[in-house]
């Protein structure tokens, strides 16, 4: 079993679509719970949380945070991010057959111009993180966000692609 954590901040949009893709898992017994760290929102993000079924927390701790997960595995998403194709088939075997870290390919579909490439740097969740949950409890400080617990490890490339959280940012609608 999978739990799947993102930190969010004003990204009611974004959460609608990453857990909208999120449902094939639970339906197939592979996500087991969603967890939402909240960072101040001010918009929707709470409401669609709850809709979900998702556990939103508010003032939180992350080594807390990571030891209440229900999953034996943990996958970090940026909210906006969307696994694609047999996404599920592919983490089901993946954690049954290995115990270390892995990303999902880059969308080959979404991405950035060169020029952007070459002149920024991933963010350590655009490609999301799979880790154990005894590996990640090991990690986990109070005052940590997701991006830190993600720099320091060696990981293995998922062929599933996950399209990036800035996507579905690019696509949102403008505020009236």
């Amino acid at each position: 079993m999978l739990t799947i954590i993102m930190e969010t901040q004003d990204n009611e949009a974004e959460l609608v679509q990453t857990l909208s893709v999120l449902v094939a898992g639970a339906v197939e017994g592979l996500v087991s719970d969603v967890i939402i760290l909240d960072h101040g929102s001010k918009d929707g993000s709470l409401r669609v949380a709850d809709a979900a079924g998702c556990r939103f927390c508010v003032d939180w701790d992350l080594g807390e945070i990571v030891r209440s997960a229900r999953g034996e595995w943990l996958m970090f998403l940026e909210p906006g991010a969307r696994p694609t194709g047999r996404w599920v088939d592919e983490l089901l075997e993946y954690v049954s057959l290995n115990k270390k870290p892995a990303r999902f390919s880059p969308s080959r579909i979404h991405r950035r111009s060169l020029l952007s490439r070459l002149s920024r740097r991933a963010r350590p969740l655009e490609t999301g993180f799979l880790m154990q949950k005894r590996d990640a409890i090991a990690v986990a400080r109070a005052n940590m966000r997701l991006s830190d617990m993600v720099n320091v490890r060696a990981v293995r490339k998922l062929a599933t692609e996950l399209v990036p959280a800035w996507v579905a940012a690019a696509n949102r609608p403008a505020a009236e």
